[in-house]
């Protein structure tokens, strides 16, 4: 079983997948933001054997939803209707920023569209350390 990490754009969507052991995560794909776009979803879910979503949950400076929030909630409900699978939230404050920032050093360049399947590994993997660290506290 793995997670499935969503970076959630009103143009593209941002995919990345754990690895088994929920421990690490690594960027998957970037799909258009369509009609289908749940469909597309759950075929990745299915193909991938995900048994949860974490879905980057975005707020101003101030700890406030941005506006694409509402946007966000009813695709996150969209998503557990047709999925079945739990979905949960976790804080993407500054994930592209840093995305930008990963790929111009590993790259010398920026690459478009990848951003965003890597701005989705990094929203997935602080929900997977997260966790970790609240089951090492318990």
């Amino acid at each position: 079983m793995r997670l499935l990490g969503i970076d959630y754009g009103e143009k593209r969507i941002g995919l990345a997948l754990s690895d088994e052991t929920f421990s690490l995560a690594f960027p998957h794909t970037v799909i258009l933001n369509s009609k289908n776009v749940v469909e597309e979803i759950k075929k990745v879910c299915n193909e991938n054997s995900v048994s949860g979503i974490v879905i980057g949950d975005s707020r101003d400076d101030k700890g406030k939803e941005n506006e694409i929030m509402i946007e966000v909630r009813g695709f996150a409900k969209a998503l557990e209707e047709e999925t079945g699978l739990p979905v949960f939230f976790e804080q993407e404050y500054l994930t592209s920023v840093e995305a930008h920032r990963i790929s111009f050093f590993e790259q010398g360049r920026q690459r478009g569209k990848d951003i965003d399947a890597s701005a989705a590994t990094l929203i997935l993997q602080r929900y997977l350390d997260r966790e970790k660290n609240k089951s090492n506290t318990q």
